[in-house]
């Protein structure tokens, strides 16, 4: 594992160091939806990672943000998203990262998430602990609710559904220290897994947003769930991350909520 852990670091950094230099320069912008939007770099940046999977790993499957499924009956897969914060790379907003995580027979076993602008290399492997450039991850120690960072998100169907998290916004923005809301699922859980933050929750996410993310959380010794608590998986409806202390108390809010609280 060691070597597939050593390829994601470094295609990664390839893959970020491209979009680090495309977000200088003019950059095509096309719509999926009304506001869910891919860029040119994005595609760049997929397949620059698919191409260097493909050489290495032709047997691998893929399941990537911008592609195709590849190879679906692989035991090996790599769950990719080749640019996460789109909506912020595309503004110029400086939020934003590449994430790359491998399962084998349906575990992750390695995760990659890596912000290029800051070029800090978030990584974890199964039961080998979370690392940032190297030194080892832990969460934050902050056991209150009421003095904690929190980070969420916002589906992009927010418009037309009524799941669009704005009801449990507001419930945790005034049970939390305060809430904030970066724009890249990956690069949040990777900050929640070096203690930035205490606490994130999010619905509608797919799977190349959470897969590296969720790992490297796991392994600084956090905890998920889905929104009712029970075990979450890479397509549960919504998720809730923490640093454990503050699980119960998230869950609480979230209940709350449901019940019309």
């Amino acid at each position: 594992m060691k070597e597939i852990a050593e390829f994601a670091r470094a295609v990664a950094r390839d893959a970020g160091r491209l979009l680090a230099e495309k977000i200088t320069g003019h950059n095509r912008v096309f719509y999926k939806g009304t506001i869910d939007l891919v860029t040119e770099a994005d595609k760049m940046s997929e397949e620059l990672i698919l191409t260097q999977i493909g050489r290495r790993y032709p047997d691998h499957g893929i399941l990537s943000e911008e592609s195709a499924a590849k190879n679906e009956q692989a035991t090996a897969r790599w769950i990719i998203d080749p640019l996460d914060g789109t909506t912020n790379y595309a503004h110029g907003f400086p939020f934003f990262c590449v994430s790359i995580a491998f399962e084998k027979d349906g575990i992750m076993e390695a995760g990659v998430v890596y912000d290029p602008l800051r070029d800090e290399l978030f990584t974890a492997e199964r039961e080998g602990g979370a690392f940032l450039n190297g030194r080892r991850l832990r969460v934050s120690t902050v056991d209150e609710l009421s003095r904690s960072l929190l980070a969420t998100g916002f589906p992009y169907d927010i418009r037309v559904s009524k799941d669009n998290n704005l009801d449990y916004f507001k419930a945790m923005a005034v049970s939390a220290q305060a809430v904030r809301r970066p724009g890249a699922a990956a690069l949040d859980l990777a900050y929640l897994a070096a203690g930035r933050i205490d606490g994130f929750w999010e619905l509608k996410l797919k799977p190349w947003d959470t897969a590296a993310g969720c790992l490297i959380v796991r392994e600084a010794g956090g905890v998920i769930s889905d929104m009712a608590g029970q075990a979450w998986n890479l397509f549960s409806f919504g998720l809730v991350a923490s640093n454990r202390l503050i699980q119960q108390q998230m869950l609480e809010v979230i209940k709350g909520v449901k019940h019309g609280k």
